[in-house]
């Protein structure tokens, strides 16, 4: 596989209930590449934004979901799992800009 450059490390951020109510922490939550590590992820953010130092990265590795559907005609069951993921919460400095994306939620 290809070496990950800083713009394919981040997918998109997560953006859910429990995710806004840290941001008052300046922690923010991304999906993230599952092959990327903390220090590819702590240079991707600090790229991506401006004026952004990342103190900490604490990272999850979430297994794939199992699905069972029927086949056509209805002769069988297959069952397979989704796509794995991983997020990352991304801690910043006291002193550290607030990240753009999240500014208008």
């Amino acid at each position: 596989m290809a070496a990950l450059e800083y713009y394919d490390v981040i997918l998109k951020p997560v953006i859910t209930e429990k995710s806004m109510n840290q941001m008052a922490d300046k922690k923010y939550t991304f999906l993230v590449h599952p092959d990327a590590n903390k220090t590819m992820i702590k240079e991707a953010v600090e790229k991506m934004f401006s004026g952004v130092k990342v103190a900490s990265v604490n990272t999850l590795n979430q297994d794939g979901k199992e699905k069972r559907r029927n086949t056509r005609g209805g002769r069988g069951i297959v069952a397979g799992k989704t796509a794995k993921t991983k997020k990352a919460i991304v801690k910043l400095t006291a002193d550290s800009a607030d990240i753009e994306v999240f500014a208008g939620l």
